[in-house]
């Protein structure tokens, strides 16, 4: 049996996580970790905050703090965002830890030892001014291949070359802008060609790696290795492990020793757990039955596929009193390309991203897992667009795969009282729904284990169409006056394609899956197996799956997320799908603090915004004559009897309600400002009329899916109500 163990690029802990690095490294990795865990497979999914290196002393440097203040700050941000983006990992670490420093010193001294290491003195950048020798990140200047100003002297961000601060023409420091000067420094090499023929042989032999990572890491063996630096000119960081006065004060480089954090974290998983020896499984070549996978974005593939293998066979063989034996190499390094915003590519430093926990904020983690999933930049950049998220959340889940659970739920307790009734004899329709639902377990789970999340997902939504084809084609509404078996049949078969749904979507969308088990009230699932629901078992009520998702939702996290950042990037996307009017109504409208919500709608338009709506609304209420409309204008409307069955107080507005009220088929969620008029006593289990077919609106923060009717004489209001008992969803004609 196949052992995985499973990792994910380690995120530097110097910012948040946006939705480009969740979709290079985390969310697939993620997918497949799931998948495995329901197939019953042994697997270690870790990762960890990267806390060394230039990104953090630079941002430390900028706000005047320790590196040890961004690395504990970070760290707790990430892991947070990635618990809430439902990443279910078995260990989150770090490498500012004891056991990582042992581990990485270790590499170094073993690779020395081995003579794979050379000291030599280089040109190294220099501040003057600072008095301080300036890493890669630190210097910045003019690309000299395609001109762009203000690089980095790592890597240009408009063309993508390799940069060193010698290649930048008139680099600077980019602590205090003062012109840099170059001066000699020694540092340890780590010899690359020592492994070059070796790492060929061994890239050329991955037959499984995605063509276009085993074709860039052998363009780049072909090209000829060279010895890379594996020390450092900073105070922050792993002292190199040696006596040697060259080299004192200086420290480990963060790309050699952040890799040895994915066995570090591992070891310290195991500690915790006292089983300290059991890392060794998942990382030596003990009994040829563990598979290493690292899952990371594009321009990562280069340290994972080369330098990384390197430093394994640089340590050589790893002997203790129990074993001896190889380590193991990457069985693959399933990369994704970039994931860009609106056309653009992500700009941290400009605020032209997606971060993570500012958008689960706004909207629910299987939301973003759905969409970025639908987009996964698998084989090619793709592009996060606002119009197409609300397009494929409204359409896909909503209205498809929502749509299904919720009739078939609805259905189960209208008809049978919520008990799963015996099917009759079936026919060649209800025999191919059980095929469809094996076909999908197997090719869905194929898919997975091949990296193509983005199928896999397609796939899965396949049977909620199937399942919605197959409902529409039964017609239960009708077959229950004069088939009851028929409708029992279909029913039941609708329920074991709702079951087989919360199977399929446990690796994508682990939320919506444990609702869908909530609903059918199932135990834990387990496993990556259909069986059927027996009948007499009793489901729950129906209640919506999702929302749909509104202009509103997003103008609100436009506004009120990327718009405090940069107010420019806000007014280009905000520019790009809506007239001025209508953010500055629907962002008043859902504020909590309007003046907060005026500055910023300030900020970005860069001119005066009027105060509000509610005097304009005022005279128009009181000029306003009687018009007649025409039949078929009523007739649009859809007017039915619901029940009231939950009455609550709204959590941001004194004066309203949060209403559920039975429709039937569905329970829907109403705003009514009702509290000054009625007590909750009064309204639960009352008979309402509801406006069903009103376009959902969110007021205050909570979403209102149609409208109460009721009278109001300017001093009191008055619900409208059947004068008789009717049953829930009955049309008003």
């Amino acid at each position: 049996m196949v052992r995985y163990m499973v990792t994910s690029a380690l995120p530097y802990a110097n910012g948040p996580i946006h939705a480009g690095h969740l979709a290079g490294a985390y969310l697939p990795a993620d997918i497949f970790v799931r998948y495995l865990r329901l197939k019953g497979e042994e697997v270690l999914f870790v990762c960890g905050t990267d806390e060394h290196g230039t990104p953090i002393t630079f941002r430390a440097l900028k706000e005047g703090r320790s590196p040890r203040e961004i690395v504990d700050e970070f760290h707790e941000h990430i892991k947070t965002t990635f618990e809430r983006a439902k990443i279910s990992f078995d260990h989150f670490g770090r490498t500012e830890l004891p056991v990582h420093y042992r581990i990485s010193q270790e590499f170094f001294l073993k690779a020395l030892e081995n003579g794979h290491l050379v000291k030599k003195v280089s040109k190294q950048a220099y501040c003057e001014h600072d008095r301080m020798f300036l890493p890669d990140r630190y210097v910045v200047g003019t690309c000299p291949y395609c001109g762009a100003e203000n690089q980095r002297g790592d890597q240009c961000e408009v063309c993508g070359r390799p940069l060193t601060p010698e290649k930048l023409i008139n680099p600077r420091c980019n602590i205090c802008g003062n012109p840099i000067t170059f001066r000699d420094s020694a540092h340890y090499y780590i010899r690359m060609k020592d492994f070059e023929e070796k790492l060929k042989e061994w890239v050329e032999a991955q037959k499984h790696w995605k063509p276009h990572v085993r074709n860039t890491v052998l363009a780049w063996i072909e090209e000829g290795l060279e010895d890379r630096a594996i020390t450092r000119d900073l105070d922050w960081g792993i002292p190199v492990p040696v006596d040697d006065e060259d080299v004192k004060g200086k420290v480990l480089y963060v790309w050699f020793e952040a890799p040895i954090g994915y066995v570090s974290i591992t070891v310290e998983h195991f500690r915790r757990q006292g089983r300290e020896g059991e890392w060794k499984k998942f990382w030596l070549n003990l009994d040829g039955q563990t598979r290493v996978i690292h899952f990371l974005g594009k321009d990562n593939v280069p340290f994972h596929a080369i330098f990384w293998p390197a430093f394994l066979m640089a340590y050589g063989k790893y002997r203790d009193g129990e074993v001896e034996a190889e380590w193991l190499l990457p069985y693959d390094v399933p990369s994704n390309e970039y994931l860009n915003l609106e056309g653009r590519k992500f700009s941290t430093s400009r605020n032209w991203a997606i971060w993570v926990h500012e958008f689960l904020d706004v909207f629910p983690a299987d939301y973003l897992r759905y969409y970025l999933t639908a987009i996964m930049p698998e084989t090619h950049d793709s592009d996060f667009n606002f119009a197409d998220f609300k397009s494929k959340i409204n359409e896909e889940l909503v209205n498809n795969l929502g749509n299904f659970v919720h009739r078939a739920l609805s259905f189960a307790n209208r008809y049978f009282e919520g008990i799963v009734p015996e099917r009759g004899e079936m026919d060649e329709l209800d025999e191919r729904a059980f095929d469809e639902i094996e076909r999908a377990l197997k090719e869905t789970g194929d898919l997975i284990a091949r990296y193509r999340f983005k199928d896999a997902l397609k796939r899965v939504m396949e049977l909620a169409i199937f399942g919605n084809r197959y409902f529409d084609y039964r017609k239960p509404w009708k077959t229950s006056k004069v088939d009851p078996v028929r409708t029992a049949t279909t029913v039941n078969v609708s329920l074991q394609i709702v079951k087989a749904l919360g199977i399929l979507l446990e690796p994508f969308l682990p939320d919506a899956s444990e609702r869908i088990w909530h609903l059918l009230n199932l135990e834990e699932l387990k496993e990556w197996k259909f069986r059927e629901i027996k009948p007499g078992h009793r489901v729950r009520k129906a209640t919506p799956m999702f929302r749909k998702v509104t202009d509103e939702d997003i103008i609100h996290f436009i506004v009120n997320y990327i718009g405090r950042g940069n107010p420019a990037s806000a007014r280009v996307l905000l520019d790009r799908y809506y007239k001025r009017e209508e953010v500055v109504k629907a962002t008043l409208e859902r504020s909590i603090n309007r003046e907060e919500s005026l500055a910023i709608l300030r900020s970005i338009y860069g001119e005066e915004i009027g105060g509000g709506t509610e005097e304009p609304r005022k005279k128009e209420k009181e000029g306003k004559k009687m018009e007649y409309v025409d039949f078929e204008d009523f007739a649009r409307l859809d007017l039915r009897v619901g029940k009231v069955v939950s009455v609550e107080n709204h959590p941001n507005a004194d004066k309203l309600y949060v209403v559920k009220v039975d429709l039937g088929d569905e329970i829907r969620q109403l705003v009514a400002g009702l509290k000054a008029y009625y007590k909750p006593e009064e309204l639960l289990n009352r008979y309402v009329i509801v406006v069903a077919n009103l376009k959902p609106k969110k007021l205050r923060g909570v979403e209102s899916q149609g409208m109460l009717l009721a009278a109001d004489d300017g001093k009191n209001v008055a619900l409208l109500m059947p004068d008789r008992e009717i049953k829930p969803g009955s049309k008003i004609r």
